[in-house]
């Protein structure tokens, strides 16, 4: 049987993986889709009601189901006018329930000059009846950016939505220092009256990554941890991890120490997620000499207690994980993909990630899809996956 050449195989895994890389990237610069989005978005109410967000031709419809993701009601539009919105790479619309049983929606608008846009905030007061008019979240409406939106409500009702923000570039553009500035800035807007108004926003940090999403969580008193990839000394894009506390004042440490130093916008935002009183798990991607998917603990004020962990085949680009914690059970999700297709991979720790069970491939697909998302109902853990083939997957992780 004739057998390749070690040197043309090789050079047939690069044309591959270079292959994905293309794709990856000319799906997270598109505009609003004009045939169907993957990108999805969930969350259970108190009930146990699953409510999904989309974009649709210029639209963010919401629908529901009551039987974990079998059947969904009939769609309703959450926007009045039509939209460029956000549903690619690490941006798409984001859904989430408050502890009074609203339920929150918010997008990113494109505007007309690239890497432009609002964020957008919408509420529904009547279990998805209806949807109020939406508002911008943020004071400044200048055409630059605002985008990659992250929303969290905490257990008392208090909603908090960050995002990536450059005005601050813009201003040092005006001042003749932009090599002075590296990045974006990522700031945020509070409501305190259940998301009928929202307080003038603030900043969090600047010389955030341009174009990874923000990962947001709380501790035990309701404040807001979240992380993002940041711009370090000598162009290094590590993580970083901020508590934004109830008075507004703000923590920032360095999360991971990866040493990535790329001059591009990867497109590969982390997780994070509350562990027990100890701290908090982490879940991120490095590229470089060392490219993978890592996990790592953050213990007390430690910030980096644990050395990281790497999961998954970096070789069929192992990333853009989702991070769920129930008590002591870790459940990490990730997408990963080759010749075959897309699969998303599943690593569970049944004593708070110090150790791990066998890894294992549970779902498949052909085609488009989209990157995981882990949910919780009842102390019980589900994955949620949108694909263009097998349509939308809900999947109870026992």
């Amino acid at each position: 049987m004739f057998k390749l050449n070690p040197i043309v195989k090789f050079f047939k895994k690069i044309i591959f993986l270079l292959v994905i890389i293309l794709c990856e990237v000319s799906i997270a610069h598109e505009g609003h889709s004009h045939g169907p989005s993957v990108a999805t978005s969930v969350s259970f109410d108190e009930l146990g009601t699953l409510w999904r967000v989309r974009e649709q031709q210029g639209f963010i419809i919401v629908d529901s189901s009551n039987d974990q993701g079998i059947n969904f009601s009939k769609t309703i539009n959450v926007n009045t006018e039509l939209q460029k919105i956000a549903t690619s790479g690490d941006a798409k619309p984001k859904i989430t329930i408050g502890p009074e049983g609203n339920i929150y929606v918010t997008w990113t608008q494109k505007l007309s000059k690239p890497y432009t846009g609002y964020v957008w905030f919408a509420r529904s007061k009547n279990h998805g009846k209806t949807f109020e008019l939406p508002q911008i979240v943020h004071q400044d409406k200048s055409e630059i950016t605002h985008s990659l939106d992250a929303i969290n409500v905490n257990k008392d009702g208090r909603i908090f939505v960050a995002w990536v923000d450059k005005r601050d570039l813009e201003k040092a553009k005006l001042q003749n220092k932009e090599r002075e500035y590296k990045g974006a800035a990522l700031y945020y807007a509070v409501s305190e009256n259940f998301g009928e108004s929202f307080k003038i926003e603030k900043k969090i940090v600047d010389s955030s990554c341009e174009c990874c999403r923000i990962a947001l969580t709380n501790d035990s008193r309701g404040n807001v941890i979240a992380m993002w990839r940041q711009l370090y000394d000598g162009g290094i894009r590590d993580h970083a991890v901020a508590k934004i506390d109830l008075n507004d004042n703000i923590v920032v440490n360095r999360a991971t120490f990866g040493g990535w130093k790329i001059d591009a916008c990867p497109h590969h935002g982390p997780a994070i997620s509350r562990g027990g009183d100890w701290g908090y798990h982490m879940a991120w991607f490095d590229g470089g000499d060392k490219a993978g998917l890592f996990y790592g603990r953050i213990d007390g004020d430690a910030w980096v207690s644990s050395p990281a962990k790497r999961f998954g085949n970096a070789n069929f680009q192992a990333g853009h994980p989702s991070l769920l914690s129930i008590n002591e059970k870790v459940y990490l999700a990730w997408k990963e993909i080759n010749e075959a297709g897309n699969y998303i991979v599943l690593a569970i720790s049944e004593d708070g990630g110090k150790n791990w069970l066998e890894v294992k491939t549970i779902k498949k697909t052909e085609g488009a899809s989209d990157y995981p998302e882990l949910i919780q109902f009842n102390k019980k853990a589900f994955l949620s996956w949108n694909t263009i083939k097998d349509g939308y997957q809900l999947m109870a992780l026992e």
